[in-house]
């Protein structure tokens, strides 16, 4: 099996002689860590004994880190500052949230929704996200139920007792977000499906079916995630696929995608480099960022999107050389790339995104699943095509304590 080759290699990279420890190492880096949070650096509210392990290796003696890190994650529930307040308790170090990658993070990069009148959807603080994202007109889900009320009937107690006035003033919605996984699902199911069956008009009687539809910007495309529970618990993939399935069922059409962000979208990846590369150039390590080293424990989304990633960048490089080029800006992610500036602001230096499987999460080296089922269930997003190549890990190693020391020898840092 693939998975296991890449266990060896990284136990026999590990076990490999390396140069000599002379302290902490003086050159500056030319590589960068993704880090996935969940099953990789905590497990539900818990800090996993190996993380604060592998930050004591990352930082001076002043508690600084000496190597670019960004935590990319695809939760969404919370704020970026939320998030990075807990990993700094967790791993005992201070992280910024400009170091957070959520799974909406991107959105930013979206300026042409951000005037539009959005209904958005999830858990947390989605209006606020939405907001600190640039989009300037935001529905809840909430909102709409109020001005609707007999929109969301599968729960008897909130039905209304009598027959509501009719709404007025209520804006046309413009497109859609989905930022996580709601809590009510059956009411979100039926309300996201009223608002694309009429065009964002909940409230008028159904005439002929829009499509294409409302545009739909969704975030988090996992299937499965890893928390304190034995088994992995149902993701925001799952809530994509329902929605999928009844629109489909409804309609006879395929639900589309304006933009599907986070792990294992392109897209988050090169924001994620954009990032690695803005913390060098603040620290003022002068050394070009050649690796990133994409550390996690689901296959389907870390090991998934880094490989893709990977190959994007390969492509890229080989696109230039044939054309005869010189190094210039690349051109991962075009959307990314006009509303970042990068063009200007980021250089391709980046030459490849690895990918390290932990086997603290999702994954189980010593999983009892048939070999037949591992390697034919794609638990992966309808739009993303299975690849089997694209599941196989650089590395796979233990935890991520492990991840960072074969990341030091390969890079012969220490």
């Amino acid at each position: 099996m693939a998975l296991r080759g890449s266990l060896r290699a990284g136990r026999a990279l590990l076990r490999a002689p390396g140069p000599p420890s002379r302290g902490l190492c003086s050159r500056p880096p030319a590589f960068g860590f993704l880090f996935d949070v969940d099953g990789v650096l905590v497990r539900g509210s818990q800090p996993l004994p190996a993380a604060r392990r592998a930050f004591q290796r990352l930082v001076d003696g002043g508690g600084r880190l000496r190597v670019p890190v960004v935590f990319l994650t695809n939760a969404g529930n919370c704020l970026p500052s939320a998030k990075a307040r807990e990993l700094s308790q967790a791993l005992e170090l201070q992280v910024s949230p400009e170091q957070v990658i959520l799974s909406h993070s991107p959105l930013q990069l979206f300026s042409q929704f951000h005037q539009r009148c959005m209904l958005v959807d999830g858990q947390g603080p989605v209006e606020e996200n939405a907001r600190n994202l640039g989009f300037k007109h935001v529905v809840t889900i909430e909102a709409l139920r109020k001005a609707y009320p007999l929109l969301d009937m599968v729960d008897l107690s909130r039905r209304p007792k009598e027959l509501p006035p009719p709404t007025t003033g209520f804006p046309t919605i413009e497109g859609i977000i989905l930022f996580g996984e709601p809590v009510r699902w059956e009411t979100s199911l039926q309300l996201i499906t009223d608002v694309l069956l009429s065009n964002g008009n909940p409230g008028a009687e159904l005439q002929d079916v829009p499509y294409p539809h409302l545009p739909i910007l969704a975030c988090n495309m996992d299937l499965l995630w890893m928390a304190e529970a034995k088994m992995p618990r149902l993701g925001h993939g799952t809530f994509l696929l329902c929605l999928e399935s009844i629109y489909k069922k409804v309609t006879g059409r395929e639900l589309k995608y304006e933009a599907l962000l986070g792990k294992p979208s392109t897209v988050t990846y090169c924001y994620a480099q954009y990032l690695i590369q803005q913390q060098a150039e603040k620290q003022g390590w002068k050394a070009p960022i050649r690796h990133l080293y994409a550390v996690g424990d689901n296959p389907m989304s870390d090991v998934y999107g880094a490989n893709l990633y990977n190959n994007y960048l390969k492509s890229a490089q080989q696109n230039q050389v044939q054309a005869g080029l010189k190094r210039i800006p690349q051109a991962a992610c075009p959307q990314a790339e006009v509303s970042l500036g990068l063009r200007s602001d980021c250089n391709n230096s980046v030459e490849s995104c690895q990918s390290i499987l932990v086997c603290t999460g999702v994954y189980r080296h010593n999983s009892d699943v048939p070999k037949k089922t591992a390697g034919t269930v794609f638990h992966g997003h309808r739009d993303f095509c299975f690849d089997p190549s694209l599941v196989e890990a650089s590395y796979v190693v233990q935890d991520v304590d492990h991840a960072v020391q074969l990341v030091f020898k390969k890079e012969n840092w220490s």
